[in-house]
């Protein structure tokens, strides 16, 4: 959990963080997480959040940070893990005492103890029954941005009603991530905004609602659980009492909507039309600003969180780094200032020699092997180094662009 403070000129004037497995051991995650015994079921525990909230908070107030002068908070969470509220539990959240810290009011708050994040992909069977009640992958894509993926919470939701309806039918409310940390400022259940809700499955991105054929597909009387989309700039409401009362917090403390961590990239990168981002990582992951998106198989569409009329497009490739610094080891005696020399080395265009580049079954698209083509379109075993390095970079580089064209992006000339 980070935090960081800027002032009107946006000059950073605080920050800090909790780390989940080092700050609190006594929930014994790894990575912030548990990784269930089938390795499919990856969860966290609420009250760790909550609690992370707790102490950062007093990290804060500890080191003197005035927080009368905190004029409005935003944040972002993770995209598409979910909180299930107990029934009966907005009552506690508004009432929470501030003699207390916040977990330990919420800990009887939550049907579901262990929330389901974004590394779930325990929910094969309910992304196949939804895409069957849709019509299709892509009818399903052209609805909500995407078609079925396992960690979307449309489907997170499906697998607890199916497992547990009991469980289920405990649950007053359903929050994202974002939605949740929100909810925790306001003393109220915070609304979704519309870019981390389409992370969904659920949300219709034309229309900004919720899809009642996907809702009716995933659990009876979901609409009600997780209340109306909003603009992801709203202003929710005033900071709940707790706040002022226990860190001293000016009651005019505007709380704006949390978004999901995507979304908040492409606003925190001041992206406009036009621009694309892209963040070279273990995986690729490439997201760019769309005025008129195609929804495809491959990548998502999201609602664009700085302009509601607008939308941002998401590919996610996951050869991304580890593929590079292989082909770096190989060829360049695990030297980058080698493999730069040796790209440098090379003309555009790599004389027409082209590669792929997948040593693990990619996202965009579904492939795997390397595949190596001379200029006459044969395929060849290998490449001189130079030429390896050139054909994965520019691989790499023109599968993003093509992907991105597909989902509507062009290129400004």
């Amino acid at each position: 959990l980070k935090v960081i403070a800027i002032d009107e000129q946006l000059r950073v004037i605080y920050e800090d963080n909790v780390h989940f497995d080092k700050d609190l051991p006594e929930f014994k995650t790894q990575g912030g997480v548990y990784i269930h015994s089938d390795r499919l079921t990856v969860t966290s525990p609420v009250l760790m959040w909550v609690k992370a909230l707790d102490v950062i908070l007093e990290k804060m107030k500890s080191s003197g940070f005035d927080f009368s002068q905190v004029r409005a908070m935003s944040g972002a969470g993770q995209q598409h893990g979910s909180v299930y509220w107990k029934k009966g539990s907005i009552q506690i959240l508004k009432n929470a005492s501030s003699e207390l810290p916040l977990h330990q009011s919420l800990k009887g708050c939550f049907s579901v103890s262990d929330s389901p994040i974004w590394m779930d992909s325990s929910t094969a069977s309910q992304c196949r029954a939804l895409e069957k009640a849709l019509g299709g992958a892509q009818h399903l894509a052209s609805v909500t941005g995407s078609r079925a993926y396992e960690r979307f919470t449309g489907n997170q939701i499906a697998k607890i009603y199916s497992q547990n309806p009991e469980v289920y039918k405990q649950t007053e409310r359903i929050s994202l991530v974002s939605s949740f940390a929100a909810s925790l400022f306001l003393g109220a259940y915070g609304p979704i905004d519309y870019s981390d809700g389409s992370g969904m499955n659920l949300l219709q991105i034309w229309e900004k609602a919720w899809s009642k054929p996907c809702l009716d597909a995933c659990a009876p009387g979901l609409e009600e659980r997780l209340g109306c989309p909003v603009p992801s700039h709203s202003v929710l409401g005033p900071i709940s009492p707790y706040y002022s009362q226990r860190y001293g917090f000016s009651p005019d403390c505007k709380i704006v909507a949390f978004t999901g961590d995507n979304p908040a990239s492409l606003a925190g990168m001041r992206l406009q039309e036009g621009d694309i981002a892209i963040s070279l990582g273990t995986s690729d992951t490439l997201f760019l600003w769309i005025q008129e998106p195609i929804p495809a198989l491959e990548g998502h569409i999201l609602c664009n969180p700085v302009d509601s009329q607008t939308y941002m497009a998401l590919l996610c490739f996951k050869n991304g780094s580890l593929m590079r610094e292989r082909i770096r080891d190989e060829c360049a005696s695990g030297s980058w200032d080698e493999f730069s020399k040796a790209l440098s080395s090379t003309d555009a265009g790599n004389s027409g020699n082209l590669g792929f580049y997948f040593d693990v079954m990619e996202i965009t698209p579904e492939a795997v092997g390397v595949h190596r083509f001379n200029r006459d379109n044969q395929k060849v075993p290998r490449f001189p180094k130079e030429v390896e390095i050139r054909a994965l970079i520019e691989g790499q580089f023109m599968a993003k662009r093509i992907h991105a064209e597909k989902l509507g992006y062009k290129v400004c000339k």
